[in-house]
């Protein structure tokens, strides 16, 4: 079994990076686009290109039925989604499967179990995999959901059966909140997924959040590529991931490492999957199983000197794993900073406007994954993900010299982002000394404050003085985006949008 041509369904930086994998193993791929997305790095990246629709997500990279007509026109035998948007969507994996394509990612019957979190609890509580105390299924009133909450004890989480990402979830500390909270998760959850059922957790007051990258292939091998911390987070979003997990025992990282295996044979999983747990000193509980490739994979890639993406295709194409045992150990210490179109000083809400400039940092142990250029638009139709800066040291302390290297050298404007935001981070204390929980964020208001890192001010001016150079120059926006990308994709580019032209 080979993959003869690969359908990429998803954008930015994620549609990038799989472009960059097909390459390596000389597999042609398919990049789509919305009307927004015209002229897009991941356009350039890719060999052939399909318009999909305009820029709103669910007319365009959400639209399966697009997608598959895409696949039909260009005569692709396989879909990678990427994250986000149908990555995790059985129904969607089902109708590739159905059309005789090969949907780089898990069976849709696994999909479907671990994407409906009280499935996924049973069927892990079946298993012999810890998870957190809380009700055995979605509820169905506000009733049944006080009921839990003092079973379980508060303070206690709801939860949305069917979500991720934050969505349709509400910390509840006492019994007359419930009702209210309730209503809300529901609410949420039904918006964001279409399900508004919801479950009842018992919240961990100061966690940790630990999670293990597992591959497994169509022939029975599972194995795992170690931890990684992404305790530092917003609103349930991930701001910085490194590994391995800082100050994490031998004997907890080798039985977190098997019992993600033991969560992955669970369900007959294949491919990359991540299993997340929430740690609190040396108990851990699963938390959910994320059905995809993760945003913070760069990570584990660097310390392991795995390609995680080739090895999605590898596997889908029917190989066999052929990685060590030792393949878990990690060599020397990653860290990864999202930067994204977000205003850390005013509660990382969205920024919105065109790169008028992007200066990207170099040197031993520095990667970027970006998603944009100069002449990007970063509008409210995606996520705000503008890039990754990932940095690999000796050791976390090398790591994180070398993270403040980069964070100095690294220049995007025209938009707000989070840049200065980590770079605070990068000389706080506590995480210095490695002391991070979920609530690093809630409990150093300091790093939001404006000030903290790089003046907000200075950034301003810098993007307003871009602003007026670029406004005097005769070339169209276009030029400025082609002038940004190596050689070999701008001649591509330009070719591809003279033909959209």
């Amino acid at each position: 079994m080979s993959l003869r041509k690969v359908l990429i369904a998803n954008r930015g930086e994620i549609a990038v990076r799989i472009a960059r994998a097909c390459r390596e193993l000389a597999i042609p791929c398919v990049a789509v686009y919305s009307e927004a997305d015209r002229g897009a790095p991941h356009v350039a990246a890719s060999d052939e290109a399909v318009h999909i629709g305009p820029a709103a997500a669910s007319d365009s990279y959400l639209n399966a039925d697009r997608l598959l007509e895409a696949c039909v026109r260009t005569g692709c035998d396989s879909v990678h989604p990427g994250y986000g948007f149908l990555a995790e969507n059985a129904k969607f994996a089902a109708r590739i499967e159905q059309a005789g394509l090969t949907f780089i990612g898990p069976p849709a019957a696994a999909i479907a179990e671990m994407g409906d979190k009280t499935v996924a609890r049973r069927r892990m509580t079946d298993s012999g995999v810890p998870v957190v105390p809380g009700s055995g299924g979605p509820l169905a009133s506000a009733e049944e959901a006080l009921s839990a909450a003092e079973r379980a004890g508060f303070p206690v989480l709801l939860k949305a059966a069917a979500g991720g990402g934050g969505k349709g979830m509400r910390v509840v500390e006492r019994a007359p909140d419930v009702a209210r909270a309730f209503d809300a998760a529901s609410r949420e959850a039904g918006q964001a997924f279409g399900d508004d059922r919801v479950y009842v957790e018992k919240y961990l007051e100061n966690p940790r959040h630990v999670e293990v990258q597992i591959l497994a292939d169509r022939h029975g091998t599972v194995l795992h590529l170690g931890e990684r911390e992404c305790s530092i987070q917003r609103r349930h979003q991930k701001l910085i991931e490194e590994a391995p997990a800082p100050g994490l025992p031998r004997e907890v990282r080798e039985e977190l490492g098997n019992v993600a295996c033991a969560a992955a044979r669970a369900v007959g999983y294949v491919g990359a999957g991540t299993v997340e747990f929430l740690l609190q000193e040396s108990e851990f509980y699963f938390l959910e199983m994320n059905t995809r490739i993760q945003v913070e994979h760069p990570v584990t890639e660097l310390v392991t000197g795995v390609d995680i993406v080739q090895w999605q295709l590898r596997i889908a194409a029917g190989e066999r794993l052929t990685l060590p045992d030792s393949v878990a150990d990690p060599v020397g210490h990653a860290i990864e900073c999202r930067i994204s179109g977000e205003d850390p000083y005013g509660g990382f809400l969205p920024s919105t406007g065109i790169i008028r400039g992007l200066d990207l940092p170099g040197g031993p142990g520095v990667r970027w994954d970006g998603g944009v250029v100069v002449g990007s638009e970063v509008g409210l139709d995606y996520d705000p993900l503008l890039g990754k800066l990932i940095v690999l040291g000796a050791t976390r302390a090398e790591a994180i010299v070398r993270m403040r290297r980069a964070l100095d050298e690294l220049a995007l404007n025209g938009v707000r982002t989070t840049i200065p935001f980590h770079r605070a981070v990068m000389d706080e204390p506590d995480y210095l000394a490695g002391r991070v929980s979920v609530r690093y964020v809630e409990q150093h208001p300091e790093l939001t404050e404006s000030g903290a890192g790089w003046p907000a001010d200075a950034a301003v001016a810098v993007a307003a003085v871009l602003e007026h150079r670029f406004r005097d120059m005769s070339s169209p926006r276009t030029t400025l985006r082609a002038a940004s990308m190596p050689a070999t994709e701008r001649s591509a580019w330009q070719r591809r949008f003279e033909a959209d032209e």
